[in-house]
C-alpha cells in the first residue's frame, strides 16, 4: 500500500470505497440493496422532500433507478433486519448494530438523569413506557394521554413526542418502523432479537468497531473524518486508531494538499478513474462532513433551507453534482408531482469547472434518468445559475420562471 496518495487519489480511494465506479446492476433488488448499505454502514433520515427525501438518493446515486418502495419494505418493517439510531445524525442502522450505540445510549441517560425537561416529566416517560407494553409498537398520535398535543417548542412537537423521542435517544424504545415517514416506537424487546439485546459491548470495543467501519466506508480519512461518521469524541477516535493501525488494519498515509495526518484502510482500492455521474443528497456520505468535502474536493457546501430566499447564493436544497472524481457544481431540484415535471430552479458549476459538451450531455441524461425515477415526465429549466441555461439548450428547451 502506498505512503503517500496524490489528492486524486484520495478522492478516487474515497468514492470507490463509497461504492462509486462500478457499473451499475441492469436490476436493483434487495441483493444489491444490502450489498450497498453494508458498504455505507448506515443511510441518514432527513424530513425535506422538496425533490426527494435523502435516504433514498445515496442508493440511487450509486445503483441507479430502483423501487423506493422495495426499499421502504426492506428499511421499515417492524420484523425486518433494520432500526434506527442516532449513528450519525437520525440513521437507518441494522438491527445488530444497535448494541454498538449502547454506550451512548448510557452517556445521554447519565446526563438527562441528573437535570433538565426528562428529570421532570419521569412520570410521563413511565407513562408512555406502560403504554407501549400494554399496546405494542405506537406512532406518537396512537398515545393516549392529554400532553398529547402540539406546542409551538421543538418543532411543535406535542410533550408525548418529545417523551417518546428522549426515550429513543436513551434506548428504552427503539424505532419499529415508520408509516409515512412517520416512526412507530416500540419497547426494545418487542421489536429487536433476543441474541441483540443480550449482546454487550464493551465501551472502547464498540468505538473501535466503528472507527473501523468509519474507515473502510471512507477508504482513506483525518482523525476527524473517521470521528466524524459515527459522531465519536476526537479522544476516543485516536485511541481506537492507534489500535487499528498496531493490528495492520489502517495505514498511516500522507495525503497531498492535507495538513493533518491520514489513515488508509487495509481493504481500499486506489483506482485508476472514476466514472459516474451522480447528484448527492446533502446528507451523502461522500459531503456530509463539509469539512472534508471542502479538503479532498476543493468543494464549499452549506445547506441553504435555513437561509430567506432574498440571502440564498445557489437554492433551497441544491444537489453536489458528482461527475467521475470531482464534485464540479450543484443543483437545485424541485418534483412538481401536480405538473408532472422535475423542475431545475438552479444549476451551478463550481469556479474553474469545466463542462463541454460532453460533460453536458452526461449531466442532462442523469436528469432525464432522474425525472423518470421520479415519475416525472420533463425537464424544466428555471434559468438560475451559470449552469442552467447550459443544460436548458442541449435539452432545446428555454428557461422558465422558477415556481
Amino acid at each position: 500500500m502506498p505512503a503517500t496518495l496524490s489528492a486524486a487519489q484520495a478522492r478516487r480511494v474515497a468514492l470507490a470505497a463509497q461504492g462509486f465506479g462500478r457499473p451499475q446492476p441492469g436490476t436493483v433488488g434487495t441483493r444489491q440493496l444490502g450489498i450497498l448499505f453494508d458498504r455505507l454502514k448506515l443511510l441518514q433520515l432527513d424530513s425535506v422532500n422538496v425533490f426527494e427525501r435523502s435516504h433514498y438518493l445515496p442508493v440511487f446515486a450509486r445503483l441507479g433507478p430502483y423501487d423506493r418502495a422495495l426499499l421502504d419494505r426492506m428499511l421499515f418493517s417492524r420484523r425486518g433486519g433494520f432500526t434506527e439510531y442516532w449513528a450519525h445524525e437520525a440513521a437507518v442502522i441494522r438491527k445488530e448494530d444497535w448494541p454498538l450505540f449502547r454506550f451512548r445510549m448510557d452517556d445521554l441517560h447519565a446526563r438527562d438523569a441528573r437535570s433538565g425537561w426528562a428529570l421532570s416529566q419521569r412520570p410521563l416517560l413511565d407513562e408512555l413506557l406502560d403504554q407501549l407494553r400494554e399496546r405494542g409498537p405506537l406512532r406518537a398520535p396512537e398515545i393516549e394521554h392529554e400532553a398529547n398535543r402540539g406546542s409551538g417548542s421543538w418543532w411543535g412537537w406535542s410533550d408525548v413526542k418529545r417523551g417518546l423521542e428522549h426515550l429513543f435517544r436513551v434506548g428504552e424504545v427503539v424505532a419499529a418502523g415508520r408509516t409515512r415517514f412517520e416512526r412507530t416506537y416500540a419497547l426494545p424487546e418487542q421489536v429487536l432479537p433476543a441474541e441483540v439485546l443480550e449482546r454487550s459491548v464493551p465501551r472502547e470495543d464498540a468505538i473501535r468497531e466503528l472507527v473501523r467501519r468509519a474507515a473502510e466506508a471512507s477508504g482513506v480519512g483525518t482523525v476527524g473524518d473517521l470521528a466524524d461518521y459515527h459522531r465519536l469524541r476526537i479522544d476516543a477516535t485516536k485511541a481506537a486508531i492507534a489500535d487499528l493501525v498496531d493490528a495492520g488494519e489502517l495505514q498511516p498515509v500522507t495525503v497531498e494538499g492535507w495538513n493533518a495526518p491520514a489513515y488508509l484502510h487495509r481493504d481500499a482500492r486506489v483506482p485508476r478513474r472514476i466514472e459516474t455521474v451522480a447528484l448527492l443528497s446533502p446528507f451523502d456520505p461522500v459531503v456530509w462532513e463539509r469539512d472534508r468535502a471542502l479538503r479532498m474536493f476543493g468543494f464549499h457546501y452549506r445547506i441553504e433551507i435555513y437561509t430567506p430566499a432574498p440571502k440564498r447564493v445557489y437554492g433551497y436544497y441544491t444537489l453536489p453534482l458528482l461527475v467521475d472524481d470531482r464534485l464540479i457544481g450543484r443543483i437545485d431540484l424541485k418534483s412538481d408531482r401536480q405538473a408532472g415535471v422535475l423542475r431545475v430552479q438552479s444549476a451551478w458549476l463550481e469556479e474553474g469547472a469545466q463542462a463541454g459538451p460532453d460533460v453536458t450531455e452526461r449531466v442532462l441524461a442523469q436528469l432525464h434518468r432522474t425525472a423518470e425515477w421520479q415519475g416525472l415526465g420533463e425537464l424544466a429549466f428555471a434559468g438560475r445559475g451559470d449552469f442552467s441555461p447550459v443544460l436548458a439548450a442541449a435539452a432545446g428547451q428555454r428557461v422558465q420562471s422558477a415556481s
